[in-house]
């Protein structure tokens, strides 16, 4: 990620960032509101809530892992995902702060 330049930004920065990323495509957005409806690890399943592939969903599914909201553990051939609670509790705490951080008032536009 050199060309980007992370590294010169907080890690505050860079995890608010990974979190949005993570929550910037509405395939990704249903599949946490499945597992938060489920309320426990769910495998398949997820391919039969969505109009999309399995491979696609794999690929959201790869995206939600690695930036940590949701964690997935293998049972036989099958991986079950569902919801790190400990990470949602940072990326809600990390987004808050984001967004409490503008104070209404004068606007520049």
């Amino acid at each position: 990620m050199g060309l980007t330049k992370t590294e010169e930004f907080t890690i505050r920065d860079n995890k608010t960032a990974a979190y949005a990323k993570a929550l910037a495509h509405p395939a990704r957005v249903a599949i946490l509101q499945v597992l938060i409806k489920k309320q426990n690890c769910i495998c398949g399943d997820i391919v039969d809530e969505l109009p999309l592939s399995q491979s696609t969903v794999s690929q959201h599914l790869k995206e939600l892992k690695e930036a940590g909201l949701i964690k997935g553990e293998i049972e036989g051939a099958k991986v079950c995902y569902c919801i790190d609670w400990k990470e949602w509790e940072n990326a809600k705490t990390y987004l808050n702060v984001l967004f409490d951080s503008y104070q209404k008032g004068k606007s520049c536009c």
